[in-house]
């Protein structure tokens, strides 16, 4: 199929894009890397009367060290996540999850802003960003406001955003000394949405995890923290039975749907096994 016909701006400023937002409300649809949208496009699932590009704002972009946290500007790329020393230096877990999103052309033009506001349930940096305990920066004429990711991500493909607002950042807390981190997740061919995804933070003692987040996807309609887990393993000696109790825990609090692939009973084994997996790596 092809797009529907549809009139296009790109606005240099922010000003600019309000302006278009309130001209052609829910007509209008901002496109940053169009790593989603342009396929709901040719599909027709989507049919805007106007597309704003935000390409044409300076400032939107970049990754930088600021007091107490790691900006990154929504037109950020994947890719420029993927190679960050900053990144890399001081938020590690964003570091070793961008080989994880897409195939490396997609990640050369999407977007973290795009992902962020989209709310893929099986997207990784909605999962990263609740498991560092970001703050998504959001921009209107009212002026800038501040959410935490844990209460950004509402329902399927919902946000807090409001209509008038565009992502201009993410802001992750540096985490502090001793905190370690890890990622994984199972997808039927590398470069494939993930059928199960985890993302775990923790201050590390020998073999003592503390200040745990566990944060799932594709597990539910949004980054999903298993809290239960979380308390049978919080400042407790990581042992197998200890393991075996997080997972009877874990299995109560996760209820995943079957897709196309995947049983609900599949995804709930699978999640069992990346805690698994993960938790050892932590203590490792």
């Amino acid at each position: 199929m092809k797009a529907p016909s549809f009139d296009y701006a790109r606005p240099a400023t922010l000003d600019q894009a309000f302006s278009l937002l309130e001209q052609y409300g829910d007509g209008a649809r901002i496109i940053a890397g169009g790593q989603t949208l342009l396929a709901t496009l040719n599909m027709r699932l989507s049919e805007p009367q106007i597309l704003v590009d935000l390409n044409g704002i300076r400032g939107l972009s970049g990754i930088s060290l600021q007091e107490g946290h790691l900006r990154i500007g929504a037109m950020t790329r994947h890719s420029e996540i993927e190679d960050s020393f900053l990144v890399a230096q001081h938020m590690p877990l964003l570091a070793m999850t961008a080989p994880h999103v897409a195939h490396k052309a997609i990640r050369n033009k999407g977007t973290l802003g795009g992902s962020i506001a989209f709310a893929d349930p099986a997207a990784e940096w909605p999962c990263c960003a609740v498991a560092l305990d970001a703050v998504i920066v959001l921009a209107s004429r009212r002026g800038l406001r501040r959410v935490q990711a844990a209460d950004f991500f509402q329902e399927l493909y919902t946000t807090d955003m409001a209509p008038d607002e565009i992502i201009v950042a993410c802001e992750f807390p540096l985490q502090a000394p001793g905190s370690r981190c890890a990622f994984d997740e199972l997808a039927r061919r590398h470069g494939d949405y993930a059928i199960v995804g985890l993302a775990a933070v923790a201050q590390v003692a020998g073999n003592v995890l503390s200040g745990l987040r566990l944060v799932f996807l594709g597990t539910g309609n949004i980054p999903l923290r298993a809290r239960a887990a979380e308390a049978v393993l919080e400042g407790r000696e990581l042992t197998a039975d200890l393991i075996a109790a997080a997972r009877k825990a874990l299995a109560n609090e996760l209820a995943p749907a079957a897709d196309l692939y995947n049983s609900a009973e599949m995804k709930q084994h699978l999640a069992q096994v990346l805690m698994n997996r993960l938790l050892k790596a932590l203590a490792a």
